[in-house]
């Protein structure tokens, strides 16, 4: 039998290790920002144009190479972190593996300008598709520039799987914040298209934090501050009444270093617990100091994802570090059993003196006055103020009152509701007339001739709901209310965004925006389903919807605009429906094109026929 086993072409062997490194534009970003900041720089520029499919430059002032670094740094595995498999176990770097640059240019166009502090020419490098096409000496800043450009122009199948332009600018977006937030001390540029997006000068972490997220953001933060053993603790968390739906201000930074960690976010969502509700999540910006040998942070290839030795102690710590500080800055709501009530006075009443009770008394009560019903009773209090200086006379003129047949006409009886009789031959069928009735404040069920059917009132209204807001977003027909006084709503740069990418589709469900300025977003109208109250709340859910994958395809968009909107405004679990409203839901539903499933692919109705009833009494 023949060899099978073959060693892989250098050209196959170094895109597969692309594969593992570089996903799309933001997996660039993040690799070209850590060299920098591994390289010591102080000030670093990102440079965007179309997603990162056309460039991705990255600018920094660190110390840079020497013309025999900078040939060696797109080898693989060539790198100046490491030395012996011991360092990996005591890491203090971004990367160390050696792998960026080399699969980076074995996939784009890369150039790289480089110079040394004390040399008078640095160094120029062009790569196409790991092959370096030239290598020239000239006159160029302090520091290292490298420009990708082109990217997976050798692999159209993986560049045919990038979503559009804003989605991926909004990956880059997330990859900046991510570095930008763990290294305040460090000032960053950032540029898309020619414009500047975030000018962020050096500062420490709160004023980085307000920089990125917008000066509103300073009222929400908490500072958190625990020194132990095992970690050290500080950053900040957001006021339980800044809770969102989404899950967009979430940071955990190990070592100055960006992770995810669903086990460390269950336990800040534990001390958040009373405080927030069921379907909200807190924000925070949390950074942890450990022992680098406590940690393995080469688990996965982004390494965004680290290893602990000791998480149940971690997890215990980091919770009663955040309810420390909830309760140390009077945020969780307290009894004190201990002031006296009666010794605060309200704030209307400060500047107000005692005022003298008065008491009135009433010279014509008379202990012995009975109550009397209807005409009579006004007779006997007329007889009674015209006689009450002789209580004899008190009844003078009741006799003729009370003696009228007449005097009982005014009164009113209340009746009995008259019911029809159970065996009345005329009364209507149950078939002839539809019924309704709201079961467990969760099911509407109604009546059909072959037996019941049983409606989850929730997801029948996102139904009804969805195909209108799709009709409307299709038809552009949708009717909108003018505010009276336009809203002034405070979103993050992020999130702005993203509201600008879906504006127009949010102009045809009904949605009014006046300006949008770095700080703000003004809402002149607003859907006729919509309150003006639940404005923030529904654009907070489109954005957190919209945060996921969404191609390029409009209907993709139009498609997850109505769907949010559907599932923020429907009628919840729990609330009570009139006669009136179950009856209208029901025919909304069975008048839609789809009335079955849900929006979210999820059951609306189950009918229950006579025979499975009477299977039931067998």
């Amino acid at each position: 039998m023949a060899d099978i086993i073959q060693l892989l072409p250098d050209h196959v062997a170094n895109q597969i290790a692309a594969g593992e490194v570089v996903q799309r534009p933001a997996s660039v970003v993040k690799e070209l920002l850590e060299n920098a900041i591994d390289a010591g720089a102080q000030t670093i520029s990102l440079i965007i144009k179309d997603g990162g499919k056309v460039l991705i430059q990255v600018v920094d002032d660190g110390i840079g190479m020497s013309v025999t670094d900078a040939r060696l740094s797109f080898e693989r595995h060539a790198t100046s972190k490491i030395r012996k498999a011991e360092d990996l176990f005591n890491l203090d770097t971004k990367g160390f593996r050696g792998e960026a640059l080399a699969s980076i240019a074995a996939i784009a166009h890369v150039e790289m300008q480089t110079k040394l502090a004390d040399t008078e020419l640095g160094s120029i490098l062009k790569i196409e598709g790991s092959k370096i096409t030239s290598q020239d000496v000239g006159a160029v800043t302090k520091g290292t520039s490298i420009a990708v450009k082109n990217l997976f122009f050798n692999i159209p199948a993986r560049r045919n799987f990038l979503k559009s332009n804003q989605v991926e600018l909004r990956h880059i977006t997330d990859e900046f914040y991510r570095v930008a937030l763990a290294h305040p001390t460090i000032a960053f540029r950032f540029h898309n298209n020619g414009n500047e997006i975030l000018n962020l000068p050096s500062n420490n972490y709160r004023q980085r934090i307000v920089n990125v997220f917008g000066s509103k953001t300073n009222q929400k933060l908490v500072p958190v501050s625990e020194e132990t053993q095992v970690v050290k603790i500080s950053g900040f968390i957001n006021k339980p009444e800044f809770a969102k739906k989404s899950r967009g201000e979430q940071f955990f930074f190990v070592n100055n270093r960006f992770i995810k960690s669903p086990y460390l976010h269950h336990a800040v969502v534990n001390a958040f617990d009373g405080l927030i509700k069921s379907d909200t999540y807190p924000g925070y910006f949390l950074y942890l100091e450990v022992d680098p040998a406590a940690i393995d942070i080469n688990i996965h290839p982004t390494k965004t994802e680290v290893k602990f030795d000791d998480e149940h102690t971690l997890y215990a710590i980091l919770r009663s570090t955040v309810k420390h500080s909830l309760g140390q800055f009077n945020v969780v709501p307290a009894l004190d059993f201990e002031q006296d009530q009666n010794l605060e006075t309200p704030y209307g009443y400060k500047n107000k003196g005692a005022e003298i009770p008065r008491i009135t008394v009433d010279s014509s009560f008379n202990p012995f006055q009975e109550k009397v019903s209807t005409k009579s009773a006004s007779s006997y209090q007329k007889a009674s103020k015209e006689s009450h200086q002789s209580w004899e006379g008190l009844y003078t003129g009741l006799e003729s009152e009370i003696g009228k047949e007449d005097s009982f006409k005014s009164i009113q009886f209340e009746s009995d509701t008259i019911t029809g009789s159970v065996f009345d031959a005329e009364k209507e069928t149950v078939e002839s007339k539809s019924t309704t009735f709201q079961l467990r404040r969760k099911y509407i069920v109604t009546t059909i001739k072959s037996g019941m059917i049983v409606i989850d009132q929730s997801r029948a209204h996102q139904r009804v709901l969805y195909e209108k807001f799709l009709k409307n977003i299709t038809v552009k027909e949708a009717v909108s209310q003018q505010l009276l006084f336009p809203l002034s709503l405070s979103f993050s740069n992020a999130d702005r965004v993203i509201l600008q990418e879906i504006k127009d589709s949010l102009h045809t469900i009904g949605f009014i925006f006046g300006r949008i300025d770095a700080e703000t977003v003004e809402i002149k109208g607003v859907p006729i389903l919509v309150s003006e109250s639940e404005v923030g709340m529904v654009l907070d859910q489109l954005i957190s919807d919209y945060q996921l994958e969404v191609s390029s395809n409009s209907f993709s968009q139009t498609d997850i605009l109505a769907k949010t909107l559907a599932k923020t405004l429907s009628v919840k679990t729990g609330e009570i429906l009139e006669s009136s409203s179950q009856t209208t839901l029901v025919n909304d539903l069975f008048a839609c094109k789809e009335s079955l499933v849900s929006p979210f692919n999820k059951t609306v109705y189950v009918t229950i026929t006579e025979n499975d009833i009477d299977k039931k009494f067998i």
